[in-house]
C-alpha cells in the first residue's frame, strides 16, 4: 500500500484533514514530528496548513530549521513526491526546496473564500492527471499568501514551466496571480489554496480531488 508521512509542526491545524482525504483514497498515512530525523520509509510527503511555530518571524522560518526538515531535503533530492498547502508552502520556500517566497496579502486582509485558479502545467505531481487550461475551485485560506520573487527568479520559473497554479481574480496581489509552482524535478510542489478542503460533495466542492489524486498517482 503506498504510504504518506504528514509533517506536524507546532501550530499545524490541517494534517488530520489531508490524513482523511488520502486515507479515504486508499492510501496509507502517518504523522511526522517535526522534531524526528527520519522519514519513516515513506513514499510521499505533505506539509499541511496552519501556523507552525506560531508563524513568529515570518511564516516557515522557524520551521524550516526543524530536524525532518533535513530530511525531507534528501527526500527531494531523490525525487520523492512533496506537497505544501497554505502554511506548508510557505515552509518550503523558506527552506529552498521552491522558489520565491510568501509575504502578506495585498490590503493586509486575512483571506477565507473560494477562489477559481487555472491549471499551467498538466507536468508536476499535483497536476499530471489534470490538463493545462483547466479551471478549479478551491478554497483560500491565508494573511500571507502573496507569493513574490526577483525578476531574474520569475523568468526562470515561467520559462521553465514552474507555474502549477494561477488565479484567475487575483485575491492576495501574488506576483503574475501565482498560486502554486513546483520544483525544477517537478517532484516538489507548493500551492496556497488548500485542495484537501475541496474533496467532498457534501461541501459542494470535489475539484481538490485533481491535485490529492495525481498526487497519489506519483507515489
Amino acid at each position: 500500500m503506498k504510504s504518506v508521512g504528514i509533517v506536524v509542526f507546532p501550530g499545524s491545524n490541517c494534517e488530520f484533514d489531508v490524513a482523511a482525504v488520502l486515507e479515504s483514497n486508499g492510501v496509507k498515512t502517518s504523522f511526522l514530528w517535526h522534531g524526528q530525523s527520519s522519514l519513516d520509509d515513506v513514499s510521499g510527503v505533505v506539509l499541511p496548513g496552519g501556523f507552525a511555530h506560531g508563524d513568529y518571524l515570518r511564516p516557515g522560518a522557524i520551521a524550516r530549521f526543524s530536524p525532518v526538515m533535513a530530511a525531507v531535503g534528501e527526500f527531494a533530492k531523490r525525487g520523492g513526491p512533496i506537497l505544501g498547502i497554505c502554511n506548508g508552502f510557505q515552509v518550503l520556500t523558506e527552506a529552498g526546496l521552491l522558489p520565491g517566497a510568501l509575504q502578506k496579502n495585498s490590503g493586509l486582509r486575512f483571506l477565507c473564500k473560494e477562489v477559481e485558479v487555472e491549471v499551467e502545467t498538466s507536468d508536476s505531481v499535483a497536476t499530471s492527471t489534470s490538463n493545462a487550461g483547466e479551471i478549479l475551485r478551491l478554497p483560500i485560506n491565508h494573511f500571507e499568501g502573496n507569493y513574490t520573487c526577483d525578476i531574474r527568479t520569475l523568468a526562470d520559473i515561467e520559462d521553465n514551466d514552474q507555474i502549477v497554479l494561477r488565479y484567475l481574480d487575483n485575491p492576495n496581489g501574488s506576483m503574475n496571480s501565482i498560486a502554486g509552482v513546483c520544483s525544477e524535478k517537478r517532484n516538489v510542489v507548493g500551492m496556497m489554496p488548500h485542495p484537501e478542503r475541496a474533496c467532498d460533495s457534501l461541501t459542494g466542492l470535489t475539484d481538490g480531488l485533481k491535485i490529492i489524486q495525481s498526487f497519489i498517482a506519483n507515489i
